[in-house]
């Protein structure tokens, strides 16, 4: 992985420390457990893990790959860096996410099952097999759009790497493995509007360039949708969100010595919503660039959000 690795590989054992007491039920046949965790603390900032069925957030992907291929995931299952998985950092373990990629239409389904990214501009880390699916795989990182969609049914079949299935099938050569693509709509992002919609398409049928290993009950099929996005997307550093003016006034004035905060007015079930932010930034590294600058003077709660 080429942008939030480092920090993955410094911060992992803290958070491993961190997420050690959280199971709520105890693994059962190697196929992992149920869990949310309790608040932990990585680097100054506390998350909190919680159910949340209305789940919907834009922002940064990134995805890992080598280094944790086999590893236990952080609710007992093994990851796998073939298999059609994501990591989070407060949603309960396993469930199925829809994420896709707002740069360029894809949209995959992925089940939770491990803690993470821990670095700061980034909210959900990916396998590699499906950063490739969704076509960021080479960049590194992605604007993406993350939805809760359900539970996933625990005791899925372990994930098994290429030895293990040569082990298993000796002699045997497998044919190619395909991915099936396909057209759908999908409701633009929050404050975000769609751009012109795609004519529909046919099935595709997409030969993978690497092996697909299933996993039974995990609750994913391995198939892109490719939906409408909005024409045009924005990266900003997000320092705080206030109900009153004032309050989001005094921390823009108290920011003016790290660059041109602005103050940007929205609404939430109904009440306004002042929302304190830098930007909009052009790619990832300027906006990590400003996020680096504002958490060195003491924001820990500073993030990147995309719209």
């Amino acid at each position: 992985m080429r942008f939030a690795q480092p920090a993955r590989l410094a911060l992992i054992g803290l958070a491993l420390i961190g997420l050690a007491s959280c199971a709520t039920n105890q693994p059962s046949g190697g196929g992992g457990n149920y869990k949310i965790g309790n608040p932990y603390q990585i680097a100054g900032v506390w998350y909190y893990p919680k159910e949340d069925p209305f789940y919907d957030e834009t922002g940064i992907a990134s995805w890992y790959g080598e280094d944790f291929h086999g590893k236990a995931t952080a609710n007992g299952e093994r990851y796998d860096m073939h298999a059609f998985t994501a990591a989070h950092r407060t949603l309960p373990m396993p469930v199925i996410v829809r994420v896709t990629n707002l740069e360029n239409g894809r949209s995959l389904r992925l089940r939770v099952n491990d803690r993470g990214p821990f670095a700061r501009g980034r909210i959900i880390d990916v396998s590699r097999r499906a950063a490739d699916l969704l076509g960021f795989k080479q960049n590194g990182t992605a604007r993406v759009r993350v939805q809760f969609e359900s539970r996933a049914e625990i005791g899925a079949s372990p994930p098994q790497d290429e030895d293990e299935i040569a082990a298993a099938r000796p002699g045997a050569v497998s044919a190619a493995p395909v991915t099936s693509v396909a057209s759908s709509e999908l409701a633009p992002p929050p404050g975000a509007a769609s751009a012109a919609p795609r004519t529909s398409a046919p099935e595709i049928r997409v030969a993978s360039a690497a092996p697909i290993v299933s996993q039974a009950n995990d609750g994913t099929d391995g198939v892109v949708t490719v939906v409408p996005v909005p024409a045009n997307t924005q990266i900003w550093v997000q320092v705080g969100a206030f109900l009153s003016r004032s309050n989001a006034d005094r921390l823009a004035q108290r920011l003016v010595y790290v660059g041109a905060p602005r103050v940007t007015a929205s609404s939430a079930n109904g009440k306004p919503v002042y929302r304190v932010r830098f930007g909009p930034y052009t790619n990832v590294e300027q906006a990590d660039s400003m996020l680096n600058s504002v958490i060195e003077k003491g924001q820990n709660g500073a993030h990147i959000v995309v719209e």
